[in-house]
Order: structure tokens, then sequence, then C-alpha cells
């Protein structure tokens, strides 16, 4: 259990002194009896029937919208649900949220299929205090991605306050997240995005002498922001899954048929210099469970330390030294952001390095901090959740955050 730090999101006993909240927060705006508009995450995963399979995006939206309601406001809840293109798609139709949204405030959500248009402003003038409205899927419309100055307009009609409790989608500069605070009075932050904000500017600003991160999945591309960034701040940066073999590689390591992205290889070798240089700990595999191709019941071979991944094989997880090696650095550390899987944790056979990580960032004492959808799947696959002290909800937002990119969605929030 992370114990430094309480999971409530209200107190959080380690922070940052250099972490304020420049921006407005819904607690501390006037809210009673007005029209608020809520832009929530409602991007819920769903199955190739179309139902929704982890409603965790709807459950951690709940305390915002619970607030305005007890605070008799008039809400108007929105969000886009995968990707329509601009274009109506009955498979993504927010209706079954509305009516699981429904269930857990117990009270009625009002829905009618549209976003914008005549029949959204007749509900509009007909609500009384404390009704809720679900627009539909935002991202039917092509103006949202394009924040489309009319659709902005439109969104903001009747809106007396604007609540940005969408932080997964914060680092996009759309109509309901940059365009619509152009045309309403005041712009606040919801309960979800004010944690996520707290929990990743304290790692960024402020984060404790032992700080590790552990950086996984696919592409050292896709991390680069975050390495540059953090290189400085981090005592140590662990990296494993796919993205390892380029560095190993860089390294002049033997690393067979592994996934390489070629044109990074001199960014690697730059940034273990670097590190070298700050005395930050790159912690690399130094063995691995390889075979031939990515298939359950497959036959695997382990490549011990020293051995070079044979030509014909991949490397698909870690082994077993290197999960010793990254267990004791994450039980000696005091603070721990987590992106990516070590393995191709979705086939049993290679799930292994991935669940031990898991295991050992819920079992550190540190304030841990995990985001991303494989981590997130891999940690509820591993059963620790509820040992981990924040998991974002935004994936993308929290790895531009974290690389020192500063985010639209809040950026153009109301000052404090």
């Amino acid at each position: 259990m992370n114990g430094v730090i309480q999971q409530d999101s209200e107190t959080l006993s380690l922070k940052s002194q250099n972490t304020k909240m420049y921006k407005k927060f819904i607690e501390n705006t006037d809210i009673r009896d007005k029209f608020v508009f809520i832009r929530n995450d409602f991007n819920v995963p769903l199955s190739s029937d179309g139902d929704i399979t982890d409603e965790t995006r709807i459950t951690e939206s709940l305390r915002t919208i619970n607030y305005a309601l007890d605070k008799n406001a008039k809400v108007v809840c929105a969000s886009h649900l995968g990707r329509p293109n601009g274009q109506k798609d009955e498979k993504l139709s927010l209706k079954q949220v509305a009516e699981r949204l429904s269930s857990l405030i117990g009270k009625k959500v009002i829905f009618n299929g549209e976003s914008t248009g005549p029949s959204i402003d007749k509900i509009k003038n007909e609500m009384k205090a404390g009704d809720i409205l679900l627009l539909e899927n935002l991202r039917f419309n092509p103006g949202e991605k394009a924040n489309s100055e009319d659709l902005s307009a439109e969104l903001a009609r009747n809106i007396e306050v604007y609540v940005n409790d969408a932080f997964g989608t914060s680092h996009r500069a759309h109509a309901s997240i940059v365009g619509i605070t152009k045309h309403v009075p005041i712009s606040v932050m919801g309960y979800l995005l004010k944690k996520e904000k707290e929990f990743l500017e304290m790692a960024l600003n402020n984060p404790p002498e032992k700080f590790t991160i552990i950086l996984g999945g696919t592409k050292v591309s896709e991390k680069i922001g975050v390495i540059e960034n953090l290189l400085g701040k981090a005592k140590t940066i662990i990296i494993g899954g796919a993205m390892a073999y380029t560095f190993l590689k860089a390294k002049g390591e033997e690393v067979g048929a592994s996934m390489v992205e070629n044109e990074f290889l001199e960014f690697c070798k730059n940034i273990m210099e670097t590190a070298k240089d700050k005395g930050v700990k790159i912690l690399l595999p130094v063995d691995h469970i390889a075979a031939n191709k990515i298939e359950r019941n497959i036959t695997i071979r382990m490549i011990k330390p020293g051995e070079g991944i044979p030509p014909d094989m991949l490397g698909l997880d870690l082994g077993f030294n290197t999960v010793s090696i990254f267990r004791k650095e994450i039980l000696e550390s005091q603070m721990i952001f987590w992106n990516g899987p070590m393995g191709v944790f979705e086939v049993e056979d290679f799930s292994g390095g991935t669940m031990a990580v898991a295991e050992a960032v819920a079992e550190s004492p540190a304030i841990s901090i995990a985001g991303g959808g494989d981590t997130i799947a891999a940690i509820k696959l591993a059963g620790v959740k509820g040992n981990i002290s924040h998991i974002s909800t935004g994936g993308g937002a929290s790895l531009e955050l974290m690389s020192g990119i500063s985010l639209p969605g809040i950026e153009s929030l109301t000052e404090d």
C-alpha cells in the first residue's frame, strides 16, 4: 500500500511547495442555481458489440456532477466517444452512457440524441434547478475537432459556468475544451481535473530525491518528451517493453528481430551519455524472455545476461534477473511515474515482467502515478489498482504535461 499519501483526492500528504492552483476550481466558484456546462471524459471502452466494458471514466466523473447537482445547478454534460470523424455513428452514441449515468446518480439524465440545435435549446429553456442533460457525442459534429467558433458559441448558449473535468482531452484544442471558454463568463476545474493536475505537477515541480520513472510500450519516439524533460529530475529511469531494444541496440547489444526504431539510435546514445553526466541511472533489461513470434503456447527461450538475442527471435518480456533489479529500485523509490508495459502482457507467456512491476509499484511506499491505457489494463490484470496512489485518466495528456507541454484545456481556464 502506498502509505505516503492518502487516497482521497482532497488531501495530498506530500505536496510540491511549487505547485499552486493558478486556475479557478469549482468549489471556489458560485454555481448555485446557475447553468453549468461540464466537459466530461466519457470516452469509455466498448466491446465489439458496442457495450461498455469499463465504466471507470463515468464513475470518476460523479464527484463533480453530484457537487453541481447539490448546488441546484442546471447541469449540461458533454463528451466525445471514439472517433466518428464528424459523422453520426449510432454505435458511438452516448445513449448507454446516459442510462448508466442515470443509474449511478439516481435520477433521470435527459438525452435526446442531439448535441446542438432547436431541440437542445428547447430542453435548456425548460430545465429546472437540479436537472441534468447529456449531449450526444460531440465528435459527431466536425466543428468539435476544428474548434469551430460557431459550435463553441452554440455550446455556450445559456451557460454561466464552464467546468473542465476531462483531463484526458485537455491536450486537444477542441470546441468543447477551448473554444467554449471564450463565450462563458467563467471557466473552472472540476474535481478530476484538479486531482490530475495536482499529482502530475507534484512530480514535475518538486519531486522527492528518489524519483523513479518507468517507461515501457512500443516506441521510444512516443516518450522522447518525457525522457528529456524529466532526465534532470529523476534519480532513475527504468526502461522496458519494445522501446528498450532501441536503447540496447544503441549500446551495441544483439537484439535479434526485436522491434527497433533505428532512426532514434543516436537519440538513445545521447540520452544515456547525458544521464551518466547527470548521475541519473538508466536501467535496461539484462535478460529476456524471447520467442520466434508473438503467440500463445509457443516455445520460449530464456536469454541469460550477457547473451545476445538470436537473429530469428524477438525479446518479448523481462527476464528474471531484470525483474529482480527493477523491483529493488522500485521498492526504494519515494515517487514513481509509470507509463507503458514491460512486455507483451496481453499474452500470458509474456506477462510476467509487467505483472511483477505492477506488484512492486503497488508494494512500494512511494507515491505512485500511472497512466496510459495499457498500463492501466496491466494494473487491473495484476489486481493492484487500489494500491496505486493515482491512476491518470489521460494517457496522452499526462505524457504531454510530463513532457513540459502546456495543455490548452487547462491554459484556457479562468485565472484564480
